[in-house]
């Protein structure tokens, strides 16, 4: 804003943050390639409020977002309630398996879901730390646009702004149909598509 001579306050960037951020990734979900069947999920940590919060992620085996949850615990049922999520998205499938790290909420909250039926009885359950390094790797596109932010100052806030994040990750990745990676013309275009703006 500052390179076209406009002045704006950081609170305002904040606010079009809260706004704007959590509709950005509502409306880029219709849109979303299909992901395979292969998930790699993990959990990485975001400060809220001077606490550790728990951001659950998962990415296919191509590096594809499969979802994202924010959560205050880190348990089966907090892991139980983000497969449920991702299994409800229009872009994912069943997975054929779901690698995990040696963290035990997964095993519990798998059992549960196929228990339900929510979750294929063949469905496998991997725990391998070492196959899991794509979803480590993606983590660091997340982390290094909050880092500078110092922490998050209320969960519902931590919520929104990282739903703009995942969904700018899911655009630059090219996950958006007829979008490709580094294309950046044609993602600034998609987007100001969606939100109705004229160029």
């Amino acid at each position: 804003m500052a390179e076209r001579g406009v002045d704006v306050d950081h609170t305002t960037i904040y606010r079009w943050v809260q706004d704007y951020a959590p509709e950005l990734d509502k409306r880029i979900r219709p849109f979303l390639n299909p992901t395979n069947d292969s998930w790699r999920v993990d959990e990485t940590y975001i400060e809220v409020k001077g606490e550790w919060k728990y951001l659950y992620r998962a990415v296919d085996s191509a590096g594809n977002t499969l979802d994202f949850m924010l959560s205050a615990k880190r348990d089966g049922k907090a892991a139980a309630r983000f497969f449920r999520k991702v299994l409800g998205a229009k872009h994912t499938q069943t997975p054929r398996v779901i690698t995990v790290d040696k963290n035990a909420a997964y095993p519990v909250a798998v059992d549960e879901l196929k228990e339900d039926k929510t979750l294929k009885s063949e469905t496998e359950l991997r725990q391998s730390k070492y196959l899991n390094n794509i979803i480590e790797q993606d983590h660091r596109n997340v982390k290094w646009i909050v880092k500078p932010m110092m922490g998050f100052h209320s969960f519902n806030t931590a919520r929104r702004t990282l739903r703009g994040i995942e969904a700018m990750a899911m655009i630059r990745k090219g996950q958006v149909k007829g979008i490709h990676q580094g294309d950046n013309v044609s993602q600034a275009e998609f987007i100001n598509e969606i939100f109705g703006v004229s160029a």
